[in-house]
């Protein structure tokens, strides 16, 4: 009698922030369902993620999110094998909602509890269609909270080489929007401006932090942008309500540029360091278009198959197809969680 394998059927969970997801993954690389519910519009009237109004979207939404992700899929309750949480790095009150709701759906279904890192997540997204992955590979991520370096010899062994000492580049990318008076996130429309503007009509300052530094530092960057329209004793007014629509594009894509510059040329010593035959890159300003240009061009001229695997779009931003694909790896290890599992604030 022939044996017929079953798909792993994994329930992922993502309330980290401002995004609450759910998504079922089969055998880490299938993805059965998608479901996320953003909060873009509630924070963007205060430029930034709000933690107690994220914390109570979450609970509203935690459950419905949930159920349409199973519905989806098409299965049931007894067709999930286990469910994965985001635990860690995140706002303490918006991941409680998440592992709350993972393990108490653990107790209710009888299922395992798998705990997974939000960050080691996002470089699963960009591993999803890869069959085959050459390692070992440099694993840069870009969100709005971190901007992080890893040494990633398998999806369960990923080694830190640097991260942010101040401003991540998201976040520093919403605060230079907010100084331009551009609208939240700043992002999408930061690059949106640049295409139409000079990279090289400002000088920006490129904080490299020493000739073998693999940390990241932002803050003078954003800084050397409020100077610029503020003044350097920042007693004037911001100018950017009287500058034309030319020299705001100017200052976003000087700014985007020196942004690009510094995460390219890190990586690339990352992958001097490391001996890297692939790069990795994920979270949300690994969505930015002229980020992936310039660090294709950089893999095309050191790496032997010019190897990049970036994260599709839709799965640049927290999700919880991540959390259900990086599950799967520790589910095949056996790396479970019990119902003591907690939130924690930082784990990189």
């Amino acid at each position: 009698m022939q044996t017929v394998n079953k798909s792993v059927n994994i329930l992922g969970i993502e309330t980290s922030c401002d995004e609450t997801a759910a998504a079922v993954v089969a055998d880490g690389r299938v993805v059965c369902s998608s479901v996320v519910a953003s909060q873009i519009d509630l924070h963007a009237k205060y430029g930034g993620v709000v933690p107690e109004i994220a914390s109570r979207a979450h609970l509203e939404n935690i459950y419905p999110v949930i159920n349409a992700a199973i519905e989806q899929a098409g299965l049931s309750p007894t067709d999930i094998d286990a469910i994965a949480v985001a635990n860690q790095p995140g706002l303490t009150v918006a991941l409680i909602v998440g592992v709350t709701a993972a393990k108490t759906l653990c107790f209710a279904w009888d299922k395992s509890l798998i705990a997974v890192n939000h960050l080691h997540a996002h470089l699963q997204s960009a591993m999803l269609g890869e069959a085959k992955l050459s390692l070992p590979a440099v694993a840069l991520i870009v969100s709005g909270g971190h901007t992080c370096l890893y040494n990633c010899r398998s999806p369960l062994e990923l080694e830190l080489l640097g991260s942010t000492i101040d401003d991540a580049a998201g976040e520093a990318f919403d605060k230079v929007a907010s100084i331009l008076k551009l609208s939240y996130p700043g992002g999408p429309v930061i690059e949106k401006i640049a295409k139409t503007g000079n990279p090289k009509s400002l000088k920006l300052p490129r904080s490299m932090l020493g000739a073998d530094s693999l940390d990241f530092s932002f803050s003078g960057l954003k800084t050397a942008v409020l100077y610029h329209c503020c003044g350097q004793d920042m007693k004037g007014e911001n100018k950017v309500s009287q500058m034309s629509q030319n020299e705001i594009a100017d200052i976003a894509a000087s700014f985007q540029e020196a942004v690009v510059d510094v995460l390219v040329k890190k990586t690339k010593r990352a992958i001097d360091k490391v001996g890297a035959k692939t790069v990795l890159l994920g979270g949300g300003v690994a969505a930015n278009g002229y980020l992936r240009l310039r660090m294709q061009q950089m893999c095309d001229s050191v790496l032997p198959d010019g190897k990049l695997l970036v994260a599709p779009k839709q799965y640049c931003t927290d999700n919880a197809v991540m959390i259900a694909s990086l599950a799967y790896h520790k589910f095949k290890a056996g790396l479970f969680a019990d119902l003591t599992l907690e939130p924690k604030a930082a784990g990189l």
